[in-house]
C-alpha cells in the first residue's frame, strides 16, 4: 500500500501521468496495480483513467511478492517513515540472503519486522554493505522508491564512512580516483585496473594515531569494496582487512563503519540526515592506539 497527497502546485492530470511522471512508478508496478490492485482517491475506489487534482488523497494497493524468509532477529532502526527505513547493521551480518545463508541476514530480519507490523512490503535495499562493515543501510519499502533513490545513487545519497587505516595518511585530505575491476582469479576480490569501472572516493584524516589514522570517507561512486580497495591502493589498508593487506591483530574484521547518510527524500524533498556512532570494537581499537600514542 502507498499513500500520497497530490501537491497543491500541480495541475489536474490523469492519475497514470501523475504516478509515472511525478512519483516515479515503474511501468511494471503500474501494470500490477491496474491488473491486480486498486486505486483509491479521497476514500473511493476509482479507475486508471481517473483525473486527479491538487490536494487529492491517493491510496494504491498491489501485491509485492517476496521469497525472503522472515526471521526474528533484533533490528536497530535509525529512521523510518511511510516509504523508507534506515537500519544500523552490525558487523558480521549479510544484507541480502544467498544460497548458502538464507535465514540470518538483514533481509530476513526486515521481512519479519514488516510482518509483525502488518505490512506486505518487500525488501528493497537501496545500497549494500559488506558483511563485516557495520553501519547505516537505506531500505525502500516500495520498488519505485528504490528506483528513485538508485538513479545516480552515489550523487543523490551522501554516504560517509569512518575507517581506521594503517599508517599516517599524507596529505591529510584528498581524492582517490582509480578504476576498480574484479580480480581475474577471484569472485570476491577487487583490484585497481585501468579497464575497470570509474571509482572516486574523497577522504579526510580526522586524527592521526600511532602508526594509524582515523579517516572520514565519502563515496562519489558506489563500487564493490570501493573504500577498501582505494585505501589499499593508497598504501594504507584498513586495519583488520586482511583481504586487502590489513592486519587482524587488533580487530577481527575491517575497521570500517557507515557512519552517516544524508539525502533529499525522493517524494517530499525533505533532507534526511542520520548518523551512527562507532561500534565498540572499533572504538576499543582507537582507545588502544591513542593510549600507545601517548
Amino acid at each position: 500500500m502507498l499513500d500520497l497527497i497530490v501537491p497543491q502546485a500541480l495541475s489536474p492530470m490523469p492519475i497514470k501521468e501523475y504516478l509515472r511522471s511525478h512519483i516515479g512508478l515503474s511501468l511494471t508496478i503500474w501494470r500490477k496495480i491496474k491488473n491486480t490492485g486498486s486505486i483509491i482517491v479521497n476514500g473511493k475506489e476509482t479507475t486508471i483513467t481517473h483525473m486527479i487534482f491538487p490536494g487529492d488523497a491517493i491510496t494504491l494497493h498491489w501485491l509485492q511478492p517476496c521469497d525472503i524468509v522472515p526471521t526474528n532477529i533484533p533490528l536497530h532502526i535509525s529512521y523510518e517513515d511511510d516509504t523508507l527505513l534506515i537500519i544500523d547493521k552490525p558487523a558480521g551480518m549479510l544484507v541480502h540472503p544467498t544460497t548458502s545463508e538464507h535465514t540470518a541476514t538483514l533481509g530476513n530480519a526486515i521481512m519479519h519486522y514488516f510482518h509483525t507490523q502488518g505490512h506486505s512490503y518487500a525488501f528493497h535495499p537501496v545500497h549494500r554493505l559488506d558483511r563485516n562493515t557495520s553501519g547505516l543501510v537505506l531500505i525502500a519499502k516500495y520498488p519505485h522508491i528504490q528506483h528513485l533513490l538508485s538513479v545516480n545513487g552515489a550523487k543523490n545519497i551522501n554516504r560517509q564512512y569512518i575507517a581506521l587505516t594503517t599508517g599516517i595518511i599524507k596529505p591529510a585530505e584528498g581524492t582517490i580516483d582509480a578504476p576498480i575491476a574484479r580480480h581475474p582469479d577471484s569472485i570476491i576480490q577487487r583490484i585497481i585496473d585501468p579497464k575497470g569501472q570509474h571509482a572516486t572516493t574523497c577522504y579526510q584524516v580526522l586524527k592521526p594515531l600511532k602508526n594509524a589514522s582515523i579517516v572520514q570517507l565519502t563515496l562519489l561512486t558506489g563500487r564493490t569494496h570501493q573504500i577498501r580497495v582505494h585505501l589499499s591502493h593508497l598504501g594504507h589498508p584498513i586495519i583488520g582487512d586482511d583481504l586487502y593487506g590489513g592486519s587482524r591483530e587488533l580487530i577481527s574484521r575491517q575497521a570500517l563503519h557507515a557512519a552517516r547518510l544524508y539525502f533529499a527524500h525522493p517524494l517530499s524533498g525533505k533532507v534526511i540526515d542520520v548518523t551512527s556512532p562507532l561500534p565498540n570494537d572499533i572504538s576499543n581499537v582507537i582507545d588502544k592506539l591513542s593510549y600507545h600514542e601517548n
